[in-house]
């Protein structure tokens, strides 16, 4: 509780009237007026509105410590630091204390005898948010001594007291965040003769030293965050220590791409100072985000690890730096994202992804291509016609579906004399005309390092392209609208319609394999 005018002492404090309270009924009782009042709580945080703030929120309303479980990058150390908001801006701690201890309930020797010699002259400080919430990144060299304290044998010997004595102890991290909110991350690489020591901890709120009879009641809300236990080999949380944490809270990834979308918005370094000007638009902010859902649909990644937010943060960073390092190749002031830019920005996947045994005998590089492709075929599908159901249209239209995709190669090969050469049919279906400009030898070769006008001049050769492009989608400017017809180039060739080849940092488009086998 914060005092008007910050009393020095001890005698002034409570003269004050501040009152003791302890870390949870503080924690509950700010919580309960952020929600009177309205306000939103764990700001920056998305998609759990529903599902685990509101199982955070019953926790700290019971005073429970609490255990976040999920796959990384769920946003759980973002949760676990957002507590501390719900601590007071200021409370008071005996100056000088080791582990803070309150004015006006002394626990260690130390301040026991100061308030006794000093008595209402007492001195004391009053600590901030930031100071009463620590965290530690548990690895398996973390010892007892870390967390909890140890004897030390130098300060016995200088102060010549015996190893029982509470003045020997050197505090660890926890009994040092005494009145406050201690977080471990990744609990489970905790050995577990150490995780023993925290048993006492959450149960009976002290904390024991070695063998001697040294107790010191502590006042510390634990919170943890682990991976579920079969995430890695590494260790798990034993079970006495799982139950003694009274709440366990699952988290999760965005449920869909809006909402994952509105994290890398928030997240990702995009709006950068210099001389060009990266822009990008809804479409391919789209696509960035279903990389990542591709990722965790994929049977050549390993689901058990999870596929990180950061993800899609990382890759709408490394496109953005893709279409700076263009534009200051070309000299364009204003660069818009192309798909081949994606192809560009693999770095940002492959080292973000754990593959099963098939993937890993394909190549990071390769499931990663994989799943961009997977994502552009679903981004191609919601927004332009199904291809297989163009292929029942052609069938109703009494049209062999396969006749209809290869009618321009099979009307070079028919004799002129016959009637179907004089007057081919009417194909129906909107990607015919793109299928066979490729069909009849034609390619075109698109890269990151082109100049606008060169890239789009490349699109614009194919026939019908460009007016699919905006019939399907309205209001674009020449840059999106160039993104939109890759965007088909790449959804027909991921369906089989047309061909792909890279080679270096370019990208060709080309008659798919089938006309060759056609041909021969």
């Amino acid at each position: 509780m914060t005092t008007p005018l910050r009393p020095e002492t001890l005698g002034s404090l409570t003269a004050s009237g501040y009152r003791s309270t302890s870390v949870r009924d503080e924690v509950r009782r700010n919580l309960i007026a952020h929600l009177s009042n309205g306000k939103k709580i764990f700001t920056g945080v998305h998609g759990y509105d529903r599902t685990v703030i509101p199982a955070l929120t019953n926790a700290l309303l019971a005073r429970h410590d609490i255990l976040l479980l999920g796959l990384r990058g769920q946003a759980k150390t973002r949760l676990l630091r957002s507590l501390a908001d719900f601590l007071d801006p200021e409370v008071p701690a005996v100056e000088g204390c080791e582990i803070n201890d309150d004015p006006l309930a002394p626990a260690c020797s130390r301040c026991l005898d100061l308030v006794k010699k000093l008595g209402t002259q007492t001195p004391i400080r009053w600590m901030g948010r930031d100071e009463r919430y620590r965290e530690k990144l548990a690895t398996p060299d973390v010892t007892i001594a870390d967390l909890i304290g140890d004897i030390d044998p130098i300060k016995a010997a200088n102060l010549r007291k015996a190893f029982a004595d509470p003045d020997v102890i050197h505090f660890g991290i926890i009994p040092r965040t005494n009145r406050g909110i201690f977080a471990i991350n990744e609990l489970p690489d905790l050995a577990p003769r150490i995780q023993v020591g925290l048993l006492n901890i959450l149960e009976e709120q002290d904390l024991q030293i070695r063998g001697f009879p040294v107790r010191i009641p502590l006042d510390v809300l634990m919170v943890f965050s682990a991976n579920p236990e079969d995430y890695t080999n590494r260790g798990n949380i034993i079970t006495p220590l799982k139950d003694r944490i009274s709440s366990q809270i699952l988290t999760h990834y965005p449920t869909d791409t809006k909402i994952s979308r509105v994290i890398t918005d928030q997240e990702a370094w995009t709006k950068r100072s210099g001389q060009v000007t990266a822009v990008i638009p809804d479409l391919a902010a789209e696509l960035v985000e279903r990389v990542a859902f591709a990722a965790r649909g994929s049977d050549l990644v390993d689901q058990s690890s999870g596929v990180s937010a950061r993800m899609s943060i990382a890759l709408r960073e490394v496109v953005t730096s893709n279409l700076e390092r263009r534009g200051l190749k070309t000299g364009e002031k204003t660069v818009f994202p192309r798909i081949c830019d994606f192809w560009a920005a693999l770095p940002a996947i492959t080292g973000k992804i754990e593959m099963v045994y098939e993937g890993e005998q394909q190549g990071a590089e390769l499931v990663a291509k994989r799943i961009i492709g997977s994502a552009v075929r679903g981004l191609f599908g919601e927004n332009f016609p199904e291809l297989e159901k163009e292929r029942e249209k052609k069938k109703e239209s009494g049209l062999d579906p396969d006749e209809a995709d290869f009618a321009g190669r099979r009307l070079r090969r028919t004799p002129a004399s016959e009637p179907e050469a004089q007057a081919p049919r009417k194909l129906p279906g909107p990607y015919d005309e793109i299928i066979l400009h490729f069909a009849s030898g034609k390619k075109i070769i698109v890269s990151d390092d082109q100049p606008f006008e060169e890239y789009e001049g490349a699109l614009l050769e194919i026939p019908g392209l460009l007016a699919l492009s905006r019939k399907q989608i309205t209001g674009m400017g020449r840059e999106e609208c160039a993104f939109v017809m890759e965007l088909i180039l790449e959804g027909l060739h991921q369906n089989l319609r047309i061909s792909r080849e890279d080679l270096d940092s370019t990208i060709t488009y080309s008659e798919a394999l089938k006309f060759n086998l056609l041909r021969r």
